[in-house]
């Protein structure tokens, strides 16, 4: 029996040994992943972007579209978004949904990222309030978005990235955003989403 007891100490801690180093692989593993990641769409787009021939309509599966700074989250909140939202466009950062509309078109602009593993880029996105900007900066311009609602929904409710969200049929005439992660946090269950209008347009300031 003693020996019996003591085996099964001995399962119950490396159990949790391996859980312990699973957790940390899927908060620390899975954001240095996507840090590196970042860093070479981000060096790779500024340079994409010196090119006279870059324009946004050309930019492939994969590759950095635009950056996102949302002033709420702090100074040094940015991310480079990626276009595309398989799997392995998310897990380099927030992804955008091909076929949705471009920064500062009309139409919706819908973006995607995880709350929790790989960097979490939108692990906040539940602190945002009406009137919060959301920035776009591309090649010459930078798009101010401001929050106008936040709903949570259900992962089929798919209206909510339509070009007039939640009214798929609808011919858009205006120009929005909108944000779309997990929820709530370290489940799929359920969607939140934020919804944004263009604000403003001004030239893009390079920032080192």
């Amino acid at each position: 029996m003693r020996t019996l007891i003591r085996g099964m100490g001995e399962l119950t801690i490396t159990a949790g040994l391996i859980l312990m180093l699973f957790v940390t692989y899927q908060l620390w593993g899975t954001g240095r992943y996507t840090q590196n990641q970042q860093d070479r769409l981000s060096e790779e787009m500024l340079s994409d972007w010196k090119s006279p021939k870059f324009t946004t309509e050309r930019v492939k599966l994969g590759e950095g579209l635009a950056m996102i700074r949302i002033p709420r989250f702090g100074e040094d909140w940015r991310y480079v978004i990626v276009e595309g939202v398989e799997r392995e466009d998310l897990r380099k950062g927030p992804g955008h949904y091909p076929g949705t509309a471009l920064p500062g078109e009309v139409g919706n602009f819908v973006v995607s990222g995880h709350r929790t593993t790989y960097s979490a880029p939108f692990n906040r996105l539940g602190e945002l309030r009406r009137g919060d900007e959301i920035l776009i900066d591309t090649r010459e311009e930078q798009y101010v978005y401001t929050v106008t609602d936040r709903k949570i929904v259900k992962p089929s409710a798919t209206e909510v990235t339509a070009p007039v969200p939640g009214h798929p049929k609808r011919r858009p005439t205006e120009r929005l955003i909108t944000l779309t992660t997990c929820h709530p946090k370290y489940s799929a269950a359920q969607r939140m989403i934020i919804f944004g209008e263009l604000e403003s347009a001004v030239p893009r300031v390079e920032r080192t």
